[in-house]
């Protein structure tokens, strides 16, 4: 298997390290004192042609795939994780549960418009009583007339609050629910009944933002339906299978910086008289962290080359979300040790890191739901 990349996948990995120095390094400061990533940082993402770097060229995107994307997460990440999962909300799994469950004319309608960022989206499982078992879900889709009725609350949606056009799940048969009762919506932000609520203080990624939706009496005709009644959970678990990959590539960017400032901290800082990074300790800190970085990188794009390939890849997804965002969380918490007291200190990037890090073991399933799945499908294949 070869896993070079192509002159078109190496250039816009470039093109996206580029942005990301030029322009979202300059601003994570700010994003994380404001709480806020500007708008205008994802209009000049879209005027890149980032934002459709998954969309096939047919719909207006680049036609790049899953590596495409996974690609352009990590290097955003290590500028600003915020700036990366908003645009991971729009570009992975907003785009993604429309290009997996849209008919022909959904995809040629909206994707062009993601594809350019003149239209946002973003994704809307969770509730609060139905996030690790998305089943148990309360929001209700009825039918009205032609059309459907929504009404429910959704919470924990990143980009909510910019999003033109939410993906939303709703229970259609209490009696099936994940068994073929839930089905898919797309939601404009304008609708009748459309509300944001809460916005979320976070313990890190404080610039991207996570609000609860609510729907009272929001009316969509059926053209507004993703995919066919009662086929919404498959829509929605096929869409986290991809949205697995590019937070594997999340954690890889995340943990390329906190390893690379490392490494510099450790040249640089001296200690009884010789650079820190002569200490063993150290040197076998950096040697671990170098190792899971590798292990980090192999995992999340072999499996993105499954994805791009049609091969079943959602056990691999679940080993990348399990193995990488658990890997992060070795390697900045060696990082907040090798910079000592530094670490601890808001002055300093790692400790923002090491907040930034802490959730990924969370969203877009829990550590501990992976390690089911996995289980899980060892059990079935007998290996």
């Amino acid at each position: 298997m070869d896993l070079r990349l192509s002159e078109e996948l190496r250039m816009v990995r470039d093109l996206a390290r580029d942005f990301t120095e030029k322009r979202v390094r300059p601003l994570s400061a700010q994003i994380e004192r404001e709480h806020r990533v500007p708008r205008e940082l994802m209009d000049e993402l879209a005027q890149t042609g980032l934002l459709g770097v998954a969309i096939p060229e047919e719909y207006g995107g680049a036609g790049l795939g899953e590596t495409g994307l996974c690609l352009v997460m990590e290097e955003i990440t290590r500028g600003d994780f915020s700036v990366a999962v908003t645009y991971g909300a729009h570009a992975s799994i907003g785009a993604m549960s429309l290009q997996i469950g849209g008919s022909k004319e959904q995809k040629e309608r909206w994707l062009p418009q993601f594809a350019v960022g003149s239209v946002l989206g973003a994704y809307a499982l969770s509730e609060a009583n139905a996030g690790s078992d998305p089943g148990a879900m309360q929001t209700l889709a009825v039918r009205d007339g032609a059309g459907w009725r929504l009404d429910g609350e959704k919470v924990w949606i990143t980009n909510g609050d910019m999003a033109d056009l939410v993906t939303v799940y709703a229970v259609t048969d209490r009696a099936k629910r994940a068994h073929g009762g839930i089905t898919a919506f797309l939601v404009p932000s304008d609708s009748a009944g459309f509300r944001v609520g809460k916005r979320e203080e976070k313990m890190g990624q404080r610039g991207s933002s996570t609000v609860t939706l609510s729907f009272e009496g929001v009316r969509l005709p059926d053209e507004y339906r993703l995919g066919e009644v009662g086929e919404g959970f498959k829509i929605a678990m096929a869409t986290l299978d991809r949205g697995r990959l590019t937070l594997g590539a999340n954690c890889l960017g995340c943990a390329r910086e906190a390893h690379a400032l490392s490494v510099s901290y450790a040249n640089q800082r001296e200690v009884f008289g010789k650079p820190l990074a002569a200490q063993q300790a150290i040197q076998w800190m950096l040697a671990d962290n170098a190792t899971e970085l590798f292990a980090m990188e192999s995992l999340v794009y072999r499996a993105a080359h499954m994805c791009d390939q049609g091969e079943p890849f959602s056990r691999e997804s679940a080993m990348v979300k399990l193995f990488a965002s658990e890997a992060l969380g070795r390697i900045v918490d060696r990082a907040v040790q090798i910079h000592g007291g530094m670490g601890y200190s808001a002055e300093f990037v790692i400790e923002k890191l090491y907040r930034d890090a802490r959730v990924t073991r969370i969203y877009e399933g829990t550590s501990e739901i992976q390690r089911i799945v996995i289980a899980r499908d060892v059990l079935q294949r007998g290996a």
